[in-house]
This record gives C-alpha cells, structure tokens and sequence, in this order.
C-alpha cells in the first residue's frame, strides 16, 4: 500500500462530513474528468479518498499530469486527498470495500472514475439524503449521447417520493425491480423535464426523490447503514472477474433503510468502454440469490419442524 496525504488550504464554509471514494485502473484522462468535477461543487472541505489499481506495467492514473493539476486545485478548495497506488487486484467489490474502509464521514459518496459531477450535484443529493433520513441516495449518470432517443415505454415504473421512503424488498421477478429501466440512455433528462412541467419539484426544493431498484456510478450513502448491510465485505465470496456488486450492496441498504435517485442527477457518463474485461460472475446471483435461498431453506425447515 502507498498512501499520500494532501493537506488543504481552508476556505470560506465550514467543512463538510462526506468522504468521496473514487476507484480508479487505467483510466488517466476520465479520472482527471471526474476529480475536476469534483472541483467544481458548491460544496467543499470534503475527502476524497482515491484507490488506483493501474497495473504496475503503467503510471498511476494519479500520478499523470492531468490528475495532479485537478488534485491540487481540490487541496486548494479545501480538500483532504488520500490515494492509494499498487494493491493487488481483487475485483471492484475488494475495492469498494477497501475504500469504505478508509472512511471516517457520516456520508460516503461512490463515485466511479468515469463520471461527471455538475456544479450543485453533491449539493443537492447530501440535501436529500438528510430530508429523507434513508439509507442511500443517487445520482443516475446519463448517457447524453442518447439525448434524442426518447423512450416513454421504459418510464412506466417511475414512481415519486415526497418523504422519508423506508425500507423495500426489491427482487428480480418483481414489478420494482423493472425500475432498473429509469436509468438507461438519457431517460432521466427526459424525467425530469416532465416531472418539472408537471410541478412535483415542490416544497422550493432543487430536486425531487424517485424509487429505485438500484443506482450505479455516483451513489451517496449513509456510511452506517451502509456497513450495517454488510457493505462490501461479501468480496470475499466472489472471484475477481465479477459484475454487479454495486447491485448487491444498494439491495443490501435499500431493504434495511430505504434509498432513492434523484432528479436532476447532474451525472454524465463519459461513456467509455469498461476496463474490466473479466465480469463473468453476477455477484447478484452470487450473493442475494444464494443467500435467498438459504434463508428459504432455513425457514422452511423451522416451519416443518414446528408442524411436526
């Protein structure tokens, strides 16, 4: 591990409880995309807390130009940097959980290296999550290169939230879990020019909350509830080449606490191919299914030992 510190020069604000997680491998000029919107908040005095996982064959994606200019401009806003270079590749959800441990925040924001933050994005989603008081809220990244492929089939499941949202089972198979359509193309865009036609961003709010079934890329957690679902420690059960364990743990908090998206997100995804070409395993299955399934069979065992 090689961790470096970044000390800040503190400017007008108080600073704010977040720490932001970025994982990062092989992805120089989108990170240094996504740290400089970081730069652009209204927002600041948060920790950003970067692990980059480049292969030793290449420069750190932190240590090229680009990344070190944003990197100081964030030092200078106020800013704690923390990066980490070198550690062994185990999979995303050993590196989610590897960040999740260098965090100290009561919020912990995931943000994936290939996302764009508008100025007012953290603004607004830590504002929901403390009006809401649930266990997550996210920021859905728009693939804006699909701005004129309007898609109202895949609206339907779009479904408001004026308070607190509590706790929800969400399972494939079930009408909730067919919200995962909301966040393709540019659908929330679309969404949220309606919804700001139709007057639901009330309440002089700047956004307005939608239930989800999941929310990748940029993803503000309430840290306790995050580690009281288990987090990402479920790593452990999984091979290194696996996909959706971003799925997993939101299921994990939305079924304890409760979670939203929200509108706008103010996220753009750079839409650049995936640097993990290695996803055979769906952690989904891996994990929630199993674990289903063995909570079936325990259950089932009490019941028939309870009419015998």
């Amino acid at each position: 591990m090689n961790a470096a510190r970044g000390g800040s020069v503190r400017q007008a604000g108080a600073a704010c409880d977040l720490d932001v997680l970025v994982p990062t491998c092989s992805r120089p000029d989108a990170l240094a995309v996504t740290l400089g919107g970081l730069a652009a908040q209204t927002v600041r005095g948060f920790r950003v807390v970067v692990s980059d996982q480049t292969p030793a064959s290449e420069e750190p994606s932190v240590d090229r130009p680009a990344c070190r200019a944003v990197l100081r401009v964030l030092r200078l806003r106020g800013s704690e940097v923390e990066l980490h270079r070198g550690r062994p590749w185990r999979g995303m959800a050993e590196q989610r959980d590897f960040l999740l441990s260098r965090a100290r925040a009561a919020r912990v924001l995931f943000l994936d290296d290939d996302i764009l933050c508008e100025p007012g994005t953290l603004s607004r989603m830590l504002a929901a999550l403390r009006t809401l008081r649930c266990g997550f809220v996210g920021a859905a990244p728009q693939g804006l290169s699909f701005l004129n492929d309007v898609r109202p089939a895949e609206w339907a499941a779009f479904e408001p939230v004026a308070g607190p949202p509590g706790p929800e089972r969400v399972r494939k198979g079930t009408p909730s879990w067919q919200r995962w359509r909301l966040h393709n193309a540019a659908n929330l865009v679309h969404l949220t020019y309606l919804t700001q036609m139709a007057g639901i961003a009330a309440q002089r709010r700047e956004w307005s909350a939608y239930r989800v079934a999941w929310v990748a890329g940029c993803v503000l957690y309430d840290r306790v509830s995050l580690q009281e679902a288990g987090g990402f420690g479920f790593w452990t059960r999984l091979p290194p080449g696996h996909r959706g364990e971003d799925v997993v743990a939101a299921l994990r908090v939305l079924e304890r606490s409760g979670g939203v998206g929200i509108l706008p997100p103010g996220t753009v995804h750079l839409e650049l191919p995936t640097t993990l070409t290695d996803r055979r395993v769906d952690a989904y299955a891996e994990i929630i299914e199993a674990d289903d399934a063995c909570h079936k069979a325990r259950h089932g065992h009490r019941s028939a030992g309870e009419d015998s």
